[in-house]
């Protein structure tokens, strides 16, 4: 499929509730390649969105898991198995000792798989994106707030999304070239 010559249109507003009110129209309109850039977190915004929830806290789950039966077997296959030695009468596999350090390396890998898992759906690093190329995007960090929707959404057409934008009352309304 060959690329759009464009990657979207952005729209330019002046405050948080415009934006949540413009990506609300937008998402009801049928928009769903759409996001919002805002220099603070704004409520209600992601579910004006619509945003998809995540996968991540299944995939730290799985890494606490992978920790957790690691810290133990870990423990269990060099207490029992590969140097096994009788301290005190205990048994060998005596788990309750193996409590600590498993419970670590739960927390460890958990973590882990919790930063990186992030990084990697939020496809970061990324030096580059598009919206970058509109000179009036460097608000954004700012006082600015932009709803961006892309060119590869079903619905978009240059003039209908213009004009679609342009009733929201934005201060401008932005081409993003790629």
């Amino acid at each position: 499929m060959k690329a759009p010559p464009i990657y979207g249109l952005m729209a330019e507003f002046d405050s948080p509730a415009d934006v949540v009110a413009a990506a609300g129209r937008a998402s009801a309109a049928g928009y769903t390649l759409l996001d919002a850039y805002s220099p603070f977190p704004v409520e209600g915004l992601d579910s004006a969105l619509r945003v998809r929830h995540t996968r991540l806290p299944l995939l730290v789950l799985i890494g606490g898991i992978i920790g957790c039966a690691g810290g133990f077997f870990m423990q269990y296959y060099a207490a029992v198995i590969a140097y096994p030695l009788n301290v005190g009468g205990r048994p060998l596999d005596s788990w309750p000792s193996f409590i600590p350090i498993t419970f670590e390396l739960t927390v460890l890998c958990a973590g882990l798989t919790a930063v990186i898992g992030m990084l990697a759906l939020n496809g970061l690093p990324r030096p580059y994106h598009p919206v970058f190329n509109v000179p009036s995007f460097e608000r954004a960090t700012l006082d600015g707030f932009f709803l961006c929707i892309e060119a590869a959404d079903p619905l978009f057409g240059d003039r209908e999304t213009r004009e679609f934008l342009e009733t929201l009352r934005p201060k401008g309304v932005h081409v993003v070239p790629h």
